[in-house]
């Protein structure tokens, strides 16, 4: 059994105990034929990283690290050969007894796994491929509707419905994380506030008693049109986790999705041991995941010394923080004195190197001759994005915004409102605020203007530029972001034709614009700051290439559960040729009458139970039936069926589907 070696105490203080498992309730599960340790409350990811395993597998060569942001699909093992059936890492609950397997990724084989450090995962990384989420294809079944959607469970999100439900509205609040609140805490108090913490309990508590205001956690929005959304839900009710593809309509829709950490650009900067500070800090709070004992902080923003602080109060050793700003002042950069610890304004990151196969890195310093720092983990910051993807997928516009260097929405959409972080909102005041005046907006009341103080730049630097280091001929790569894709910097164009054979060619894109896969907001912005993307072209360049999955038309008024979301002759993208060229659309009718489980495997007779030699597969739920694609050679009318279904087997016919 794994011990839990990146666990804190449970005594931890400013919360870094753990506030979303129960250590009482310990969990053991498999991933990749490995055991894995947990509490009930872990995510399969954050059981993974409190039980050492922060390597995702390799890119180029170099190790890519584990993140929140960076994981891969896993399934169940009995279910692996079934896309529809594949999990995100970071949102299924980690359940006692339960084999999982990583999904989506070429991997080592044979003697080759056998040498693998127990701390990866062992995936082959290609850039022109990210990471598959195999859900994010699958047609959406018919959800509830309702009034007012609101994605996101932050305090500007929790505000939205809250003023929704006040206004008379039926609200469903979405939330991707199993819990609500967001991580207001990290950002601290400013005067006037009360704690984060309390802000964030008062409202998920307020919310929760509503009535009017229906919760889905664990529930990912990836697509969004006017009236309608599409998600991803994780349902554990049953004991074992399944995911679902939902489609909700709604007449209104807020999209409160935060801000994004931008990712300094150095060599390394997606290494195990390499984290944003936001990262850092969920993981903390919420799961008591904090690996090492000694940090290294590299930021261009103040929140990274609150964190400093935080985990110092906690009992890590934070030596150093490395600011690329020459001149700073902080509340929390003054505070953070008193704690000791050394800070270095003007300082960026040359490079990060893996220092030895235990796990520890090498921090260089640009223009720096001292020895280099070595350190279990370096947490970094370059400034906040907000998280504008939901919003350039529904059609919003955005444009660079100079002074805060950084991709910021514009305009507006019928029936789509911005709130919070997303909106550009600074403060946990006017995040809040920004949630009741999207309900205004979008039912056309008389605004209020939102309360987002600025602190004066003498006493609370802004942020500064995005920290780019030099190109490094042999070290690891440099990627944009520290997300899904991976996306290097590009490599400056070399005029020589040809290289010697003992030579490596360039790594990476020549253009940002070559990219083959869509970009990520983040990309996009430090293609700006590169001077790859021209600032005045940001926000259309963030609108044409930014991650998006197409939603079809809602219905002109909000859906009943009869409403259909594909036509049911229609073959899902996902599964043309799956079952054959000439395939059929039928109907299943079970022996016994009982509703079959989308994605629910079907096979010619109850002795077959190998996916390989399935015959079909459950598409949908209809008001006419159980609606199926089947092979050709099944689709006569009466034709005998079994239908596996979490591990029963279901005896059926196939009728062919009303004309």
């Amino acid at each position: 059994m794994k011990p839990q070696i990146n666990r804190l105490p449970e005594s931890a203080p400013k919360g870094f105990g753990g506030t979303a498992i129960d250590r009482s309730r310990p969990v053991t599960f498999r991933l990749d034929g490995r055991l894995v340790t947990g509490f009930e409350g872990d995510t399969v990811l954050s059981a993974a990283l409190a039980s050492g395993i922060d390597t995702l597998g390799s890119h180029l060569n170099s190790p890519v690290g584990l993140t929140s942001r960076a994981y891969p699909a896993i399934s169940h093992a009995s279910l692996r050969h079934d896309p529809q059936f594949a999990l995100p890492m970071a949102r299924t609950p980690a359940q006692d007894g339960a084999d999982f397997v990583c999904l989506g990724a070429e991997r080592s084989r044979g003697i080759a796994r056998l040498f693998q450090a127990g701390r990866t995962l062992g995936l082959k990384l290609y850039a022109a491929q990210p990471m598959p989420y195999p859900w994010r294809a699958t047609p959406g079944l018919a959800g509830s509707s309702s009034e007012l959607l609101v994605i996101g469970g932050g305090v500007a999100g929790l505000s939205a419905a809250l003023a929704g439900a006040r206004a008379g509205l039926t609200v469903t609040l979405i939330e991707a994380r199993a819990f609500l609140g967001g991580n207001s805490g990290l950002f601290g108090t400013q005067e006037g506030e009360d704690a984060p913490e309390e802000s964030m309990t008062r409202l998920a508590a307020e919310v929760e008693a509503a009535d009017a205001i229906t919760i889905l956690k664990s529930t990912e929005v990836f697509s969004v049109g006017p009236g309608m959304v599409r998600a991803h839900q994780i349902d554990a009710s049953s004991g074992n986790s399944r995911g679902h593809v939902i489609d909700m309509a709604a007449s209104h829709i807020v999209i409160a999705t935060g801000s994004l950490e931008r990712l300094p650009l150095f060599p390394g900067n997606r290494l195990p041991g390499v984290i944003g500070t936001l990262d850092a800090y969920e993981l903390a709070t919420r799961y008591g995941v904090w690996p090492g004992q000694h940090a290294v902080a590299a930021t261009s923003s103040n929140f990274a010394y609150r964190l400093a602080m935080l985990a110092s109060d906690a009992g890590v050793r934070v030596d150093r923080i490395l600011d690329s700003r020459s001149e700073t002042a902080s509340r929390f950069i003054a505070f953070s004195r008193a704690y000791g610890i050394v800070q270095s304004p003007g300082t960026t990151v040359a490079a990060a190197v893996v220092a030895r196969a235990g796990g520890t890195l090498s921090v260089h310093l640009e223009g720096r001759s001292e020895m280099p720092l070595v350190t279990d983990r370096l947490l970094v910051s370059g400034g906040w994005q907000p998280d504008l993807t939901l919003w350039h997928i529904a059609g919003g516009t955005s444009a660079w915004h100079a002074e805060r260097r950084r991709i910021e929405a514009q305009g507006s959409l019928d029936s789509i409102a911005l709130a919070g972080s997303a909106a550009g909102y600074l403060t946990r005041r006017g995040c809040i605020q920004s949630g009741a005046d999207a309900i205004d907006q979008l039912l056309g009341r008389q605004r209020r203007p939102v309360d987002d103080p600025s602190v004066d730049r003498l006493h609370e630097t802004p942020d500064g530029p995005l920290a780019i280091a030099p190109l490094a001929g042999e070290a690891a790569p440099a990627y944009l972001d520290a997300g899904t894709s991976l996306i290097q910097r590009p490599s400056p164009t070399r005029k020589r034709v040809s290289l010697a054979f003992w030579r490596s060619p360039p790594r990476g894109l020549p253009l940002l614009s070559e990219a083959p896969q869509p970009l990520a907001v983040n990309e996009v912005a430090a293609g700006v700051d590169l001077s790859l993307v021209p600032a005045e072209a940001a926000g259309i360049v963030a609108q044409e290439r930014v991650a998006s999955v197409p939603l079809a038309a809602a219905p002109s008024e909000p859906r009943s559960e009869a409403w259909e979301p594909v036509p049911l002759d229609e073959v899902p993208p996902y599964l043309a040729g799956r079952y054959g060229d000439d395939a059929k659309i039928v109907r299943i009718v079970p022996d016994e009458p009982r509703v079959l489980e989308a994605g629910a495997l079907i096979y010619p007779d109850s002795d077959t139970k190998h996916p390989i030699h399935a015959i079909g597969v459950v598409l949908r739920y209809a008001t006419s039936g159980t609606v199926g694609l089947v092979v050709a050679q099944a689709g006569s009318s009466r034709h005998p069926v079994t239908v596996r279904e979490r591990g029963q087997i279901i005896r059926a016919q196939i009728e062919a589907l009303d004309p």
